[in-house]
């Protein structure tokens, strides 16, 4: 099993502490204690909070592209393959989306211009999803519905079960197969 890197670790520790706790207590004090780290060894790796902040946007952004571009890559049909990778990388992913939830809510309490790869990640991905075979808007709400299902989970406001959420994204991902004009009609 490969070893974390220091980085990684500092990253993850940082992560648990926002999901946790929120992102009021992330200290660099806190997120070093959290890693086993020294506080010198935590600012070789970032200077400032803002910097460890934007490293867990970074870190987050990359997982999730590594993500969904990875079922991209691996779904051999010709429409609709964007859209099922966001619903698989959100079915699939539940831990690593941690990161990029804690992330997310790290950088809008702190600087939320910090959140500006995630944001570039999510734009270049809505033109792969409008331009993929499917109906834009159609397509779009099947993105807009994960995004709920994901936001939802965040914040404790899902009020369903594993099988609904379970059944949520199957038939979700029928409406990305549907290959006439307009899944929802």
């Amino acid at each position: 099993m490969p070893r974390t890197s220091k980085r990684i670790q500092l990253l993850e520790a940082a992560a648990a502490i926002v999901n946790e706790y929120g992102s009021e207590y992330l200290t660099l004090d806190a997120v070093a204690k959290r890693a086993g780290v020294s506080k010198g060894g935590l600012l070789y790796h970032f200077k400032t909070k803002a910097g460890l902040i934007q490293g867990l946007v970074e870190h987050a952004d990359k997982l999730y592209r590594d993500n969904v571009d990875e079922r991209v890559v691996s779904d051999t049909q010709p429409q609709g393959k964007w859209v099922r990778a966001f619903i698989e990388a959100t079915r699939e992913h539940r831990s690593e989306n941690a990161a990029i939830t804690s992330s997310m809510l790290a950088a809008e309490g702190n600087n939320r211009h910090l959140l500006t790869p995630l944001q570039d990640t999510y734009k270049s991905w809505q033109s792969y999803i409008e331009n993929d075979g499917l109906d834009k808007v159609d397509a779009t709400i099947m993105r807009l519905a994960v995004d709920g299902l994901w936001l939802s989970e965040i914040f404790g406001l899902d009020a369903i079960d594993e099988s609904m959420r379970e059944q949520i994204l199957e038939r979700l991902t029928y409406y990305s197969k549907v290959t006439d004009n307009n899944a929802f009609s």
